[in-house]
Formats: C-alpha cells, structure tokens, sequence
C-alpha cells in the first residue's frame, strides 16, 4: 500500500516538482490544458528542493514551470485545507507570476499566457457548491460575443475540485480521470494490484511506483512534521472557531435579554399608556351615558365602539 498520499503538497511538490519527475508535471499538464496548450518540455521554475523545506513549516509549495516551446507559465497547486477565499488567493498568484515576468525588465507586450491549475481537496467557492462539474474553466471573455478576442487569452485559471471527482476505476476514459483518481486513491493502491485502466498511463504507473520510495528518512520525517503541523493548525482552527461561536453566542444571548427586557419594558409601558387612555375613554363614555346622550354621540366623541359602550350600559 502506499504510504504517502500524493495529495499533501510536501508530497504533490516532490512528486511533480522535481526535475526526475518533469515528465508527471507534463503528463499532469498536458490532462487539465486545451490543445493548443500541450507541453512538450519545461523548465521548473522553482524546483522541489529539501533544504527548502527543513525550517519553514508553512511553506508555499506551488510548481512554477515555463513551457520552452512557447513560453507560457504555469502554477500548479494541490491543496487539502480549505480556504473560503481560494479564489481571490489564485488571481493573486497569476498576478505574481506576471511580475516575475516583468522583474528581468521585459516590456509588457513579452508577457505570454500564465495558466494556473488549482487542485483542490474541498469545494469552492460558497456560490459553486451545488456545482457538480469538478473541472472549472475561468478566461476573460467579451461579454457580448462571449469569446477572448484574443485581447486578454493570456488570463487562464483551472480549478480541479477532488471531492467532486466520483468516477470508479470502469468509468475513467482520459488522462485527466487517472490522474484524478490516482490523486484521491493512490495512498490505498496495491503495487501489486494496480487497477487494469492505469495500465495504458505509463505517467500514472511510474507516479504510484514513485510515490512510495521517493522520500528518504529525513525527508519522511519532514512529510510526518509537515502533517502534524497541518493537523495542529486545524485544530486550533477549529478550537478558534469553536471559541468564537460560543463567546458569539454568549453575546448574542446577552444582548437579546437585554434587548428583550427594553423591547418588554417598552411594550408594557406602551401597553400602559394604552390601557390607561381607554380607562379614560371608558370613565367618559360612563359619564356621558348618566348625562343621558346618545350613543351614537358618545362613540364619536370618545372612539369606543357602539359595542364597548352599550357594554357600560349594562353593567350599570
């Protein structure tokens, strides 16, 4: 069984991120981009390196990589946590790559295509939840002919959302699924048994034999301090929110008996002066029936009812 599951990104970063592996970041590439956007070849822009990692536990651990044949820049990142502004969070790292573009003093019009591929082990955002589609597509159109127009087609983001990913191993028909499912089981995969659709992916084959050996034990070791630290972060995540919802509704309970007491000490005193106004009405409307005026008279007058007064009458 495999031990390491590809979908923590000290792993996903070593496993695509080496220079070894280029030829998975390709295959992985070539499965989520359009035709016209298949790679050949490509130079790691940041490339995994251990000595990276050894200090900082919160390290970012995108791939960069450039295609050398016609200089579009990718960043791919697999991520597990859930991050309600994953979406903002992208736009900001394709902005970052465009500056990188720009840092060795290029002009604007050197800019060439960035694509970012979001691997996600959660769903984004709040709005596409009720979305089942788990390959999004965003580029900037024309919104009367719907098209790029080729004015901004540099602009491309991908979000790959894995627990919408639901195909069983009969139904996978492109490189894209088995990379998908590789992803979501290949922690529970057999080398011995390796299911018979992965057999024609060389890529997927050479990815579930290397996800197994490709740490040593320092860098095992770092991959279990890595997890630990992603599972204490998200315990006191969670211990925060926890905190937060009850100090919140403390407060709100508090702040609606306080309010409750106002709202009630308002309707009683409203209730008062109302109670009080009709004793008023009612004191004179008995006055004017022992004057012996007419009802009628007497409604218009103090504003009771023809009902309400012939009621004093006979109590009298």
């Amino acid at each position: 069984m495999c031990k390491i599951n590809p979908r923590v990104d000290f792993a996903f970063k070593k496993l695509f991120g080496s220079e070894e592996n280029k030829d998975l970041l390709i295959s992985l590439i070539n499965s989520v981009v359009s035709e016209s956007d298949q790679v050949k070849e490509v130079e790691l822009k940041n490339p995994y390196n251990f000595a990276n990692y050894t200090d900082d536990k919160s390290s970012i651990l995108d791939i960069k990589a450039k295609n050398i044949n016609n200089g579009t820049w990718f960043d791919i990142e697999m991520q597990i946590a859930e991050d309600a502004h994953y979406d903002k969070r992208s736009l900001f790292y394709w902005s970052q790559m465009l500056d990188e573009q720009l840092s060795g003093g290029d002009l604007y019009k050197n800019l060439t295509k960035t694509i970012c591929i979001n691997i996600l082990d959660f769903k984004i955002p709040e709005y596409r939840k009720n979305d089942e589609d788990y390959h999004s597509i965003y580029k900037i159109l024309n919104t009367k002919t719907l098209k790029t127009d080729k004015l901004h087609d540099i602009f491309e983001i991908h979000y790959i959302e894995l627990e919408k990913f639901k195909k069983d191993y009969p139904n996978l028909k492109t490189s894209l699924d088995r990379w998908l499912s590789f992803l979501n089981t290949a922690h529970e995969i057999d080398k011995n048994k390796i299911p018979e659709e992965f057999e024609e992916d060389e890529a997927v084959i050479k990815a579930i034999d290397e996800v197994d050996r490709m740490f040593n034990e320092e860098e095992r070791e770092k991959y279990k301090q890595h997890l630990k630290y992603k599972v204490i972060r998200e315990s006191q995540l969670d211990t925060a929110i926890e905190k937060g919802l009850k100090k919140g509704l403390e407060k709100g309970l508090k702040k609606g008996l306080k309010k409750g007491r106002e709202e009630g000490r308002e309707e009683g005193l409203k209730k008062g002066r109302e109670d009080g106004i009709k004793a008023e009405k009612l004191k004179t409307a008995e006055k004017l029936l022992i004057a012996k005026l007419d009802i009628e008279f007497i409604s218009n007058a103090t504003g009771l009812t023809e009902k309400e007064i012939l009621k004093i009458k006979d109590c009298k």
